[in-house]
Formats: C-alpha cells, structure tokens, sequence
C-alpha cells in the first residue's frame, strides 16, 4: 500500500452499511504495515462516555483507547440521543462546530502521519444548519472513502451517493464495496460490477475495493 499522508474522510450510503466494520479494518490494515495512524469519530450519537466506534477502531488494531481517545480529540462531540448530529445537539441545547472538529483533526496530524475520519450516517445527514456531511467534505477537499452494500436495495444508494459526491464536487476516491452479508454472491459480483461502471462514469479515476476481510485492501493507494 502507497500514501500520501493526511487526513481521508470514510462516509457511507447510510447509518448499518459496515462504516465502522470497513474503517475498522483500513486502520488495522494501515497499522500493521508500520503506518503511524489513528481513527477519527468527530461525532457520535446515542452514546455516552466513550464514543462506540472508537472502541471498536482500536479493538481491530489491537492498542486499546490511545491517549488522544481519553484527551477527547478523537470524538469531538458526543452526543446521547441516537438522531442525526443537528438534531441530537439541539436536544442538549448545543450545536456542531465544524471548526472545533477541523482543529482535532489538524492535532491528530500532528502527531500521526495518517488519520482517518469516520463520519455519521450517509453523506446527506446535516451536520447543523449549515454544512451536509458531504458539504463538509467538499469543503474541507478531503479524500472521500465510500462505503456502499451488496445487499437488497444498495445500487439505488450507491447511485445517489456517488452522484451527491459529483452535485457537490466532493473528491471520492475509494469506493468499498462491503459484501456482507454475501447471501447470493452470483448477485453481490453483478452488482459490484453494475456500481462500478456507473462510479467511473463520474469519477474516471475512482478506485473500487471488493471488501471481504483487511487483506481486501491489499495494494490499496491512498
């Protein structure tokens, strides 16, 4: 695997598409070949003390809570109520800062050559008033990893992710094609094949990875 270091953002075509199981895994994969990176949760919804997902990043790169997960510089905003990030500050009489996230993630660069940020929801989930998610990333010009399903109805969101990526001028990179669950794998490679056309339709140079396990993203550049 090839990097240029820095931040990638990893979004997906909704909330249960494997976001977590796929950046879970990069991390781990990224890890032990000698990178030095960390994951971001810049926020996390219906959960308290320690962001769930962080949890889960570091139990597939097998380190445990590091100690800018215990400073609060990995999950800028935790949120209890399990709502999109808008709604779910407003329900505590707060709102998103997009800077306040933009600042931790330039303190994990500080100190890892590679960080990746684990969004919420899909890419048109509002983050406050002002910014989508997928705005966010535009913005921000940072690299979009996208996670879309083989399951039963995963080529209508894929097709509306990638085209909200082109509406926006998002720069999608990586498409992860997340097999499980692989219940008809005869449909699943259709599928894969039928999505990938259309992402390079729009995206001529995007990179599609057949998920199966960490060693899927073997030769993977980022």
């Amino acid at each position: 695997m090839e990097h240029s270091f820095g931040a990638y953002f990893i979004s997906g075509v909704d909330t249960n598409c494997g976001k977590t199981y796929v950046t879970s895994n990069l991390a781990s994969y990224i890890h032990h070949r000698g990178v030095s990176v960390i994951t971001q949760k810049p926020i996390q919804t219906g959960c308290e003390v320690v962001a769930d997902d962080l949890i889960e990043h570091r139990r597939a790169m097998g380190t445990g809570l590091l100690p800018e997960d215990k400073e609060g510089r990995t999950c800028s905003y935790l949120f209890k109520t399990a709502a999109t990030p808008q709604l779910a500050a407003k329900l505590e009489g707060k709102k998103v800062d997009v800077d306040k996230i933009d600042r931790d993630t330039r303190f994990l660069l500080s100190r890892y050559h590679m960080v990746l940020v684990e969004g919420v929801g899909g890419l048109m989930v509002p983050l406050n008033d002002e910014y989508l998610t997928v705005d966010y990333v535009a913005s921000r010009r940072l690299p979009l990893i996208l996670v879309v399903t083989s399951r039963f109805g995963g080529i209508n969101q894929a097709f509306m992710s990638i085209e909200a990526c082109k509406n926006h001028d998002a720069d999608l990179r990586v498409i992860v094609y997340n097999r499980f669950p692989d219940d008809n794998p005869t449909v699943a490679s259709e599928n894969f094949s039928t999505i990938k056309k259309f992402a390079l339709s729009l995206f001529p140079h995007i990179t599609m990875v057949d998920f199966r396990s960490s060693d899927s993203f073997w030769g993977l550049e980022l």
